[in-house]
């Protein structure tokens, strides 16, 4: 027993070291395994850097010019993102302002807005915005919506001091203040609230490509690829082992630089321990192995990777919950996400990242990844077992037959032969 161990752990060992060779000697796979998880965060935090716009110009059509709808205009003025650079007399002129540019919204004003008012009917303001960014669009509408709030509850306090004038001692401004107040993110910033969640999306991406571009090149000539087909020992989950232990070997320092590093440049929150964050997605990296091993079943040459996977990246992010809510899925959106790793390793990073939740308060998560982690790696062996290894095992079988072929013709004989003949001549 103790025999048959130390055998195992030495072809693990042996398996581990050429695939590491294979790896460094591979442009492709390091640029999965280094560039990818140093680039991709840093790209996708500078795009959103800063997280607020301020300031953002919009024209005002006031068609009904009266003091209630130039306070309107100017309480929307008042807020720091937006900013009214002017008026437009029709709806016509404030549209060719924002087509050069000169605007990113317009607020158009009915006439009898101040009327519907005073007739305690509904007034409606319209507001026309520019979805070149998400940030001014989110900026607009959350000025438009805090003014209206605010001079919806001033006007229904106004309403209640006219009809009993003892009140107004009582109910002076909002009657219900709301204070909003964002765990994790208190600016309210776009790239503090998705960053989290991308992280953990590229991680697990960088993991399935690497491994599905080696599964490609397996089946491939290894006078096109440098990886080598042959390197693998008889037990087939001692062989996921150690190319897992390869990869996690190279992949450590990106994962700690993007994890750790990347809030640090930009400031985001930090409220976690980056030891337990690390412990909380061991598992998800371990059932993102599992998931590319199962994926190279379909993965027949280095380049259908990209066509097989890389599209999956927007689903990935749908099925995380960042963009719609899970519990608000259909079944089948909702069953598909509790299968993929990336969607516990995004609710549990965020709550450990962005509000400081222990190892402990996310044990729900972390106990969902394991229990994947097993079932992908089981999943991985079954397709190693039944596809990966006959493919590989048959296109080394025809090695051997046209090496074989080429020996009979001489074509090894006939090198040798020349090589001696210039060898005499010199």
């Amino acid at each position: 027993m103790w025999k048959r161990f130390k055998h195992s752990l030495k072809g693990i060992y042996i398996v581990y070291c050429r695939e590491l060779k294979l790896i460094i000697s591979d442009m492709g796979l390091l640029l999965f395994l280094c560039f990818l998880p140093v680039v991709y965060p840093l790209v996708y935090s500078l795009i959103y850097n800063p997280e607020l716009v301020k300031d953002v110009p919009m024209v005002v059509v006031d068609n009904d010019r009266t003091p209630l709808s130039r306070e309107l205009a100017r309480k929307i003025d008042a807020c720091d993102q937006a900013w009214v650079r002017g008026y437009a007399s029709d709806l016509n002129e404030a549209r060719r302002a924002m087509a050069g540019r000169d605007c990113y919204a317009i607020l158009e004003i009915p006439e009898g807005f101040e009327r519907s008012v005073g007739n305690n009917a509904t007034a409606q303001a319209v507001m026309y915005c520019d979805m070149g960014l998400l940030l001014r669009y989110r900026g607009f509408v959350v000025a438009a919506t805090n003014v209206m709030m605010d001079m919806g509850a001033e006007i229904l306090t106004q309403k209640i001091d006219d009809t009993v004038p003892l009140v107004g001692t009582v109910a002076d401004g909002d009657l219900l203040p709301i204070a909003n107040i964002n765990m994790g993110n208190i600016q309210g910033g776009f790239d503090t609230f998705i960053m989290p969640g991308i992280v953990v999306l590229i991680l697990q991406q960088c993991i399935i490509l690497v491994i599905g571009m080696a599964g490609g090149a397996k089946r491939e000539r290894r006078t096109l690829v440098r990886y080598d087909a042959d390197n693998y020992e008889p037990s087939i989950f001692g062989t996921m082992c150690a190319q897992m232990l390869a990869y996690i070997t190279i992949l450590i320092l990106p994962a700690v630089f993007m994890i750790h590093y990347v809030p640090l440049i930009f400031s985001f929150p930090i409220a976690g321990n980056m030891f337990e964050e690390m412990a909380f997605l061991l598992p998800m990296v371990i059932a993102c192995f599992g998931l590319g091993f199962a994926f190279q079943g379909l993965v027949t040459e280095r380049e259908s990777v990209f066509v097989c996977w890389v599209i999956t990246s927007v689903v990935f992010l749908f099925l995380s919950g960042m963009i719609w809510p899970r519990y608000d899925m259909a079944p089948v959106w909702k069953a598909l996400s509790d299968i993929c790793p990336s969607t516990w390793g995004v609710e549990g990073f965020i709550k450990m990242s962005s509000n400081g939740s222990s190892l402990a308060q996310v044990s729900h998560e972390y106990l969902m990844l394991w229990i994947l982690a097993a079932a992908w790696w089981a999943a991985g062996w079954v397709v190693q077992l039944t596809a990966v290894r006959p493919a590989m095992l048959r296109q080394q079988a025809r090695n051997i037959i046209i090496f074989n072929r080429l020996m009979r013709s001489g074509y090894f004989g006939g090198k040798k032969i020349q090589n001696d003949r210039t060898d005499n001549r010199q």
